[in-house]
């Protein structure tokens, strides 16, 4: 699985849980958490497990520090781009797909950054293993 991959199901982890249109967890489960309570927890607990598996990968890979990096470089982007007047940030629902973006490459590079470690030093990461 390469970044690419990485990268899109991270966008779909954050943009399944929510986005500006009415298609995501957090609009559905508040229509219907009176009537489907069961499938709500069970897609909730699901979410969680998906953002459990990327936050904890990420962590372990880039740690926080890495993590407001990768964050301000995506930012720092986008202002560039609203700089040379290519996006604009009128449109809040523009907005959050940028924030989604941002957010998602993140998750993307942390699950992915031991990959690219591995390849660039030639040396595998290890987890501590008590003994």
């Amino acid at each position: 699985m390469g970044f690419l991959a990485r990268w899109v199901v991270a966008f779909g982890l954050l943009a399944s849980t929510f986005n500006p249109t009415e298609l995501n967890f957090i609009s559905w489960a508040r229509a219907n958490v009176s009537t489907q309570l069961p499938l709500t927890v069970l897609l909730g607990l699901l979410l969680m497990v998906g953002y459990i598996i990327y936050l904890r990968a990420t962590l372990r890979s880039i740690g926080g520090v890495g993590m407001g990096l990768v964050l301000a470089i995506a930012a720092s982007l986008i202002w560039v781009l609203h700089d040379f007047g290519l996006i604009s940030f009128d449109d809040p629902t523009l907005n959050v797909w940028l924030a989604l973006v941002a957010l998602s490459l993140v998750l993307g590079i942390g699950l992915s950054w031991s990959h690219v470690r591995r390849r660039l030093s030639g040396q595998a990461d290890m987890d501590d293993v008590d003994e």
